[in-house]
């Protein structure tokens, strides 16, 4: 069986939102000194591969503990928006054939930018129409190849908008190596209580888009 890893690697030189710089690995045990090893992870809610809950955006929104995962897994659709120079648009979905329910990937030409290195302040955003269209057509899932789905949006209502209809919103995938088309996609949050965002693993399998 394929697998397919379309997650950001984490380290403390990958590249985080805005140049945060939050991630930082520490060993507490040695394995020469101590017999084992245990370490201590930091870092911000939003970096690498993660998932935005409501409430990251929506002051009565559901935090990230009660996001509904049935969203999280199914049917998805990689699209091509490798040739867009600034934002997906309403325009560019409408190219392509998009259902109910179904979970959108958008590939652009931010999955070609390093996993380590200063943030990108240019990269390729979902537009407010583009958002709009999405929660119209009431799909279950939407996943960008950055860090961010909007930059330079006042209000955030690219967010909003898929935010209002439940429609979950993962940030941080890796998809350079992936051919558009249709796959089955899983990506989990940590189960951390409280909080509006959580890291993730996002994997697709092209065998197992039939069986489902």
């Amino acid at each position: 069986m394929k697998i397919i890893d379309i997650s950001w690697p984490i380290n403390q030189d990958a590249t985080e939102y805005k140049d945060r710089k939050t991630v930082l690995f520490k060993q507490n045990k040695i394995f020469e000194k101590d017999g084992a090893r245990d370490s201590q992870i930091t870092m911000n809610s939003h970096t690498g591969t993660h998932v935005d809950a409501p409430s990251h955006f929506l002051q009565d929104g559901k935090p990230i503990d009660q996001v509904n995962l049935h969203n999280c897994i199914g049917k998805a659709k990689v699209l091509d928006f490798t040739g867009v120079k600034e934002s997906v648009t309403k325009a560019d979905l409408q190219k392509h054939d998009i259902k109910k329910d179904d979970i959108i990937l958008l590939k652009t030409k931010n999955s070609f930018l390093p996993v380590t290195g200063p943030f990108e302040k240019e990269f390729i955003f979902l537009k407010d129409c583009g958002a709009k269209y999405l929660a119209e057509k009431e799909i279950k899932a939407l996943g960008i190849d950055y860090l961010g789905l909007e930059r330079g949006q006042e209000g955030h209502p690219s967010h909003v908008d898929l935010m209002k209809k439940d429609i979950v919103i993962i940030e941080g995938l890796r998809l350079g190596q992936v051919i558009p088309g249709d796959y089955f996609f899983i990506c989990l949050p940590v189960r951390v209580v409280g909080l509006e965002a959580a890291p993730a693993r996002a994997i697709l399998v092209p065998e197992f888009y039939s069986s489902f």
